[in-house]
């Protein structure tokens, strides 16, 4: 949680984080984070598995986006709504990312492996992070 609330404070005002990992990895223990680094309640995130797209009310905007039940069209069809989070201020997390057809320009990828336990490995745009490090420059 602490490398994504130091990757929270770092994003620009419009964001879009995609979130790669096994089912178990700690993608939306990542949101948690991600929603605690702009001052939100970490408690309010739970996993939008059935509804999609959550929004969590901060003094920045944290839209929270599951496509893990979602077969290749049904990503297709729900893009035009993700495409308009994109546009508005605030950070888009977007869990199951790797399901998304076309790339997204300008986003950061996160990749979370579950190492057993509560150990993970997470790999921010191909720079690996560790939990004494601080967000990549």
């Amino acid at each position: 949680m602490q490398i994504a609330q130091d990757l929270a404070i770092c994003l620009p005002a419009r964001a879009v984080v995609l979130l790669i990992g096994e089912l178990g990895a700690g993608k939306t223990a990542f949101v948690r984070g991600l929603v605690q680094g702009v001052g939100g309640d970490p408690d309010q995130v739970t996993s939008p598995t059935f509804v999609l797209i959550q929004e969590y009310d901060a003094p920045r905007t944290v839209y929270h986006a599951d496509l893990f039940r979602l077969a290749a069209v049904a990503v297709e069809d729900l893009r035009p709504q993700l495409d308009e989070l994109m546009d508005r201020d605030g950070i888009l997390a977007i869990e199951w990312a790797d399901r998304l057809m076309r790339p997204v320009i300008g986003a950061v990828r996160v990749h979370i492996i579950d190492g057993g336990g509560d150990e993970r490995a997470i790999d921010i745009d191909g720079k690996p992070v560790t939990g004494s490090e601080g967000p990549p420059a």
